[in-house]
């Protein structure tokens, strides 16, 4: 309800003081894309010990390397920090933020285990007087009705009388340059009005933006999870208007254009929805809201809109192949872009995946590049190949994601890497390229 500035309160600020002072340690549970940064963050105030469960992962951050490709080595340059795989190099530990993945299996139910692998982690070594703030996005009532009984369990210790909990939602925006995580406002919570002034001051030391403090840490759960599902919907929005004009052989890029003229038309455009937040978040809402008896319409709609898409761009390009005279199952393809969105090494959830499985269903012969995305990381998790550099002549190339050192491509590029009747998708909506007489062009 509020914003906290520091010292406007009186009020004790012990363990701020021991953390400052060096004199008690502060932990990160989870080293990926969101835990990374905030332990090197405050590990420039504070003796920070930074976990994962990831032997591989964090042998390469004790030589200063980011698996997730965002930080640099003059990152780690400053910071008080000691990365470990060992749970027992938690027990100094008095200040622990948990920032493990909260994905969902196969059938879109919400995967737990990452999070109450944590807690038990935690629990084992929790001491009276210690703080556990959790950052991964969950549904409301997660960290009070999921994890707060296995921090009691394993610790034999009892909320409030022991020890206190809190949870302050991450808003780290990976390949974000300009909102780095100092500079966006942080929203805490905690389990009393101590816990949050305290949670408050330890975060408040690194975050120069501020503190807003929510009401409760249920209030601070919904906030983070319904950030993504409101993004979620009017992509998806934006994404059954383009099926819609698409019909209509209207350029949805040019009608956007001219409906972005109006003062409060918001700039949301088409594209494929996936990553860990957008494409993730929402099914953590629908399951609590069906435990409850009931049947989200809105939300549910998005998805289906959302996760429709892959199929959507596939059959687009098989009717343009078609349409050139060009059997699909003779064709070669290029997808250019693999990772969840622009300049960022993740491939987790991405929906480009999925199109490039809607495309082998035709029995297309695709070819998949990215500058981004690790060749390893793509064969291990998606039994894919990813090429150094196209390779041949294609019969239509796709633009799938908006790396950086694709914005300045032109149609002599593209005419160049394609055999005759080339097509071009642009899924970004990247260029804006005129009528060639042999180059077919769709954008979403």
């Amino acid at each position: 309800m509020f914003k906290i500035r520091l010292n406007e309160f009186n009020h004790q600020q012990g363990l701020l003081n021991d953390l400052q002072q060096k004199e008690k340690q502060l932990a990160v549970i989870g080293l990926g894309y969101v835990g990374l940064p905030i332990a090197l963050a405050f590990a420039q105030r504070f003796r920070v010990v930074g976990f994962d469960t990831n032997a591989e992962r964090v042998a390469m951050l004790q030589r200063h390397e980011d698996p997730s490709r965002q930080l640099k080595p003059g990152d780690f340059t400053g910071a008080d920090i000691r990365f470990t795989a060992n749970p027992d190099d938690l027990r100094n530990a008095h200040f622990f933020v948990v920032a493990v993945p909260t994905p969902v299996d196969e059938y879109k139910v919400p995967d737990l285990k990452p999070l109450q692998r944590a807690s038990e982690i935690i629990g084992r070594v929790l001491k009276p007087g210690d703080y556990v703030v959790y950052e991964s996005t969950v549904y409301p009532g997660c960290t009070e009705d999921d994890c707060l009984p296995l921090l009691e369990q394993y610790s034999g210790l009892k909320l409030g009388d022991d020890f206190k909990l809190g949870y302050s939602p991450e808003r780290i925006n990976p390949g974000d340059k300009v909102r780095t995580l100092t500079d966006i406002l942080k929203v805490v919570s905690g389990n009393d009005a101590e816990a949050v002034q305290t949670i408050a001051d330890v975060y408040g030391s690194i975050i120069r933006a501020g503190i807003y403090a929510a009401t409760s840490i249920k209030v601070a759960e919904a906030a983070k999870v319904i950030e993504n599902v409101q993004r979620d919907l009017n992509i998806s929005l934006m994404n059954e208007l383009a099926v819609i004009f698409d019909k209509m052989s209207i350029d949805t890029q040019e009608v956007l254009k001219a409906a972005s003229t109006k003062w409060n038309f918001l700039p949301f455009t088409p594209g494929l929805v996936g990553g860990h937040c957008i494409g993730i978040d929402p099914y953590y809402l629908l399951y609590k809201s069906r435990q409850l008896g009931y049947e989200p319409q809105v939300i549910n709609s998005g998805r289906r809109v959302n996760d429709s898409m892959p199929a959507f761009v596939a059959t687009k390009l098989v009717q343009l192949l078609l349409q050139r005279e060009k059997n699909p199952a003779q064709t070669k393809v290029l997808v250019m872009g693999l990772t969840f969105k622009e300049n960022i090494a993740d491939i987790r959830n991405s929906k480009v995946v999925d199109l490039v499985r809607e495309l082998m269903k035709y029995a297309i012969n695709v070819h998949i590049v990215d500058p981004c995305a690790s060749p390893n990381e793509v064969a291990l998790d998606y039994k894919m190949t990813l090429l150094d550099a196209p390779v041949g002549r294609y019969d239509a190339v796709i633009v799938a994601v908006a790396h950086d050192q694709y914005r300045t491509l032109d149609v002599v590029y593209f005419k160049s890497l394609m055999t005759e009747r080339p097509i071009l998708l642009d899924l970004k909506g990247l260029y804006t390229i005129g009528r060639e007489d042999d180059l077919t062009y769709w954008r979403l």
